[in-house]
């Protein structure tokens, strides 16, 4: 419940840095402090991820849908570079942050396979 609820909070912040990040399109500190709120959704994520796993088991359908989750791990990677050139270039930061969003768009393969299987095993 905690790494849940901790997860939650993070996510409220975003539309509060969104709009600091749109109302000074150039500055560093509101687009580091964006990237810190999404690092740290990501890593509640991540936290609130191997523990439903750690619950499940790890042999669980969970655990193989999820596997390492190398997007869950670019992401972060993806953020803390974010956060860094943000006060080089705020516009680069940015993409980063945009790179990242569409790499999420993209439905992972393994989650995807992991619930056609399961809906053939149902039938």
């Amino acid at each position: 419940m905690w790494a849940n609820m901790s997860f939650l909070f993070w996510l409220s912040l975003i539309p509060f840095v969104t709009s600091w990040v749109g109302e000074h399109r150039d500055a560093p500190v509101p687009t580091a402090a964006y990237g810190v709120v999404m690092l740290m959704a990501g890593v509640a994520y991540l936290v609130m991820e191997r523990q439903m796993v750690r619950e499940n088991g790890p042999q669980s359908v969970l655990a193989e849908a999820v596997g390492r989750d190398r997007k869950g791990l670019v992401s972060l990677i993806g953020y803390v570079a974010a956060i860094a050139l943000a006060f080089v270039s705020p516009r680069l930061a940015d993409l980063i942050y945009a790179l990242v969003a569409v790499m999420w768009i993209v439905p992972d393969r393994r989650i995807a396979a992991s619930q056609r299987a399961s809906h053939r095993e149902e039938s």
